[in-house]
């Protein structure tokens, strides 16, 4: 594509609306004929049985109008909540069942599993109603600890399973690992922690369901990452019947992160319960309950191996990966970190052989899905942590023992050990424009600076590498209103992205429409009749393939309509864009003459035409794009940081992050894609810990009182560079940037630190490094 000059860095269109307060979210929602409301009613114990349940007082109560548990939903006939994942096991098994009604049956497995649905007049009502469902518990053991619940001696989260191993998959060529391993002059061996974390988006989930009785069919508002998944589960799984009978909205989304992507209980309730009632049912989550019901992300404990000859040559990488999957399998669970997060442990470096073994384990804790990066995330970070000890094992430095074994740019397209083809990258040249730009050669000016204040200063690095999600297809649709507007129906769905402006740039640039004639329509089931959503950074990559399909039919479209207008040959007319943002419009003209008609203006001639029944071609078109591989953006991320040896604080003085994330739509976006990245990412490394209690499973960081998310005097002034290595496997160019920032930063930031703390003696500290823990860490060197 030639028309890179699109490249603008512009402000957000949508964000005049949403920072005015003119967002429209979930819970902003009011039903005209009034909603009921539901609360949901969750166990306070990790593991028990339910002996029972007596919901006669809740009933007495004030307003309330219905108290739904297992026996009401499976009276209903209605399915499970499922996880869509199937995978094998080493030795050719299946994977382990986790069957999952909305409610609870006979066992809670979980602080926070749904017990019970009250649904009220007011909110009020319906915390006054759960207040007042008396269930009776018989307590048992929880495992809550990653390390020791696949042991046999752990209490098991499922009896019919018999372990709480839920399954044990591998990869790679084992054999030649093992052969790699034994030859090699040095094998560098490391066990790294990736904590869990709570996702804590900035608009909680709500949902409000809606029953036509007469033709049979629910509306469900929610904010998700794609309407389409959670219509197909509750029409197929849940309450059986064709999708047309159900429709999913939705509006504003205040943050996903992959973690809404899912059908949830609650939604499920919702639909349930409105049916029931025969009216309107609505729920919003409270903040403690997002903590305790929301899919948590991350949680795994990885054992590496890198083994290297005696030059400094990566031979062969091993894992053995403990992926802590909660109480149930969730909806794409078992993928993160087998097929989704196993697709990048190569990175950008030539390993002769990968072999990776992934144990996913259940406990009595909130199920583990996709969180931001989904799986890549703690790949790069065992690779990059491995690096790092080997280089400092071998007395090579850190930089060296990269480029010595980075794929050339040359080599490209180049088949990594794990299979996955790179189309393009210069991955030696983003690392030295990191280096340059971070000032790496005058470090050790910087730390002795430090050391002379009596502060421990250390500089890490992180190259990453990401794989976007692909298709199988993406659908776009062009139609032009009757208000002299384009619309754009799009199948992703923006949690804070910026897809209106990315699009409507895209669409502006093909078609010469004015951006503030372009109206981007998203989330509606039933309007839009299929999507993929939005997830693993696929939406520009995918979408964009749609939107440049469409946008080609338009103008073949609209050649026919303007030669019957003008009274030309098809062959005669020509269409000019007229420029991104040089406001003149796109314009079909005879060739050689003056005579022509904006695009626009041709739209509105032939929908009037149409409108008398007269004849005539519209301008109006949908295509659909299949998407038929991946894309890998790639950087490097380098830290410095300060530790105040006395009480373990962390400063973060700089960042910087060169990306190449392929052709750069908006490179505006793009950065502030990164920086919210970066800070995730740091939040990981050094604030979020998220703890529960080992005796009773109890959730103990289950508010922002003890769980730390980072704040604006956390985060550095995070500097973005961009080199533009556009992808060949789509006509934009485009890689993928959104979930970039959070993929490279935890290993570039532990890299960094223990840099910083090498000089008390300290080898290796594993996440979150909140300050009692780098004290811990250097008080215990200091005493070795």
């Amino acid at each position: 594509m030639a028309k890179f000059g699109l490249s603008q860095p512009l402000r957000r269109i949508e964000d005049p609306r949403l920072l005015k307060g003119g967002g429209r979210y979930t819970d902003d929602i009011a039903v005209k004929s009034g909603a009921a409301h539901g609360v949901v009613l969750r166990s306070p114990h990790a593991a028990a049985k339910i002996l029972s349940i007596d919901t006669a007082a809740a009933l007495e109560v004030p307003g309330v109008l219905a108290v739904i548990t297992a026996k009401e939903w499976a009276e209903e006939g209605l399915g499970e909540i499922p996880c869509v994942i199937p995978l094998k096991n080493a030795d050719g098994t299946d994977r382990a069942q986790t069957p999952r009604g909305a409610l609870a049956e006979d066992r809670v497995r979980f602080v926070g599993d749904p017990v019970a649905f009250i649904v009220a007049e007011t909110p009020q009502a319906a915390r006054d109603g759960a207040e007042a469902v008396m269930v009776d518990y018989d307590v048992l053991p929880s495992a809550t600890d990653l390390a020791t619940a696949h042991e046999a001696s752990a209490a098991l989260v499922w009896d019919e399973v018999g372990s709480n191993v839920a399954f044990d998959w591998e990869t790679g060529d084992k054999a030649k690992a093992e052969e790699l391993v034994q030859q090699a002059a040095h094998v560098t061996r490391l066990t790294v922690v990736n904590n869990r974390v709570i996702v804590a988006s900035m608009e909680g989930r709500a949902a409000i369901a809606e029953y036509d009785a007469a033709n049979e069919k629910f509306t469900l508002t929610c904010g998700t990452q794609g309407s389409w998944l959670v219509k197909n589960l509750l029409a197929g799984n849940v309450f059986k019947v064709a999708p047309e009978k159900i429709r999913v909205i939705t509006p504003d989304v205040g943050g996903g992160f992959g973690m809404k992507l899912y059908l949830y209980a609650e939604y499920a309730l919702v639909c349930m319960a409105a049916r029931r009632l025969g009216r309107a049912v609505k729920w919003t989550s409270e903040r403690t309950e997002a903590f305790q019901s929301d899919t948590h992300g991350r949680d795994n404990i990885t054992l590496g191996e890198l083994a290297v000859d005696k030059d400094g040559r990566f031979l062969a990488l091993r894992t053995r990966n403990y992926a802590n999957m909660g109480a149930y399998l969730s909806t794409f669970a078992p993928m993160i970190p087998t097929m989704a997060g196993t697709k990048v442990l190569a990175s950008v470096y030539n390993f002769q052989v990968i072999h990776a073994r992934v144990i996913g384990v259940l406990t009595n804790t909130v199920p583990v899905d996709a969180y931001r990066g989904a799986g890549r995330p703690e790949s790069n970070y065992v690779v990059e942590r491995l690096i790092d000890a080997a280089a400092r094992e071998m007395g090579i430095d850190r930089v060296e023992i990269r480029k010595r074994n980075m794929v050339a740019s040359s080599a490209m397209p180049y088949v990594s050990a794990m299979g996955q083809r790179y189309d393009s990258g210069e991955f030696a040249r983003v690392l030295d424009a990191a280096l340059e730009k971070a000032d790496w050669a005058g470090f050790q000016a910087r730390r002795a600076a430090s050391e002379a204040q009596g502060r421990q200063r250390g500089i890490g690095l992180a190259y990453y590498l990401e794989a976007t999600g692909g298709g199988p297809t993406e659908r776009a649709e062009v139609r032009f209103a009757a208000d002299g507007f384009a619309e754009v129906l799009v199948g992703t769905q923006s949690t804070g992205q910026g897809h209106e402006t990315a699009y409507a740039m895209l669409t502006s640039n093909e078609l010469g429409i004015p951006m503030d004639r372009i109206r981007i329509i998203q989330g509606d089931s039933d309007e839009i009749p299929t999507g993929g959503g939005t997830g693993g950074a696929r939406s520009l990559y995918s979408e964009g393939q749609a939107i440049l399909l469409t946008t080609a039919t338009v103008i073949e479209k609209g050649k026919q309509a303007a030669s019957e207008h003008l009274e030309a040959a098809v062959s005669d007319i020509e269409f000019t864009p007229g420029g991104f943002g040089e406001g003149k419009g796109g314009r079909f003209a005879v060739v050689g003459t003056d005579r022509g008609v904006g695009i626009l203006e041709l739209a509105a001639i032939q929908k009037a035409r149409a409108a008398k029944g007269e004849p005539a071609t519209l301008l109006d078109a949908a295509e659909i794009a299949e998407i038929k591989s991946h894309t890998f953006p790639n950087g490097c991320h380098i830290a410095e940081v300060e530790v105040e040896p006395e009480t373990g604080l962390i400063t973060v003085p700089r960042y910087i992050v060169v990306d190449d994330v392929g052709h750069a739509v908006n490179p505006m976006i793009v950065r502030g894609q990164v920086h919210g990245g970066v800070a995730q990412g740091i939040g990981q490394a050094v604030h979020e810990r998220t703890a529960y209690d080992p005796e009773s499973g109890q959730l103990l960081s289950a508010s922002f009182m003890d769980y730390a998310l980072p704040r604006a005097e956390d985060l550095p002034d995070i500097e973005v560079d961009l080199i533009e290595v556009p992808c060949e496997t789509n006509p934009l160019g485009v890689k993928g940037a959104g979930e970039a920032g959070a993929v490279g930063s935890p290993p570039a930031m532990m890299n960094a630190l223990v840099d910083a703390l090498s000089t008390a003696g300290v080898t290796h500290i594993d996440m979150p490094a909140t300050p009692e823990a780098v004290w811990k860490a250097i008080a215990t060197a200091q005493a070795a």
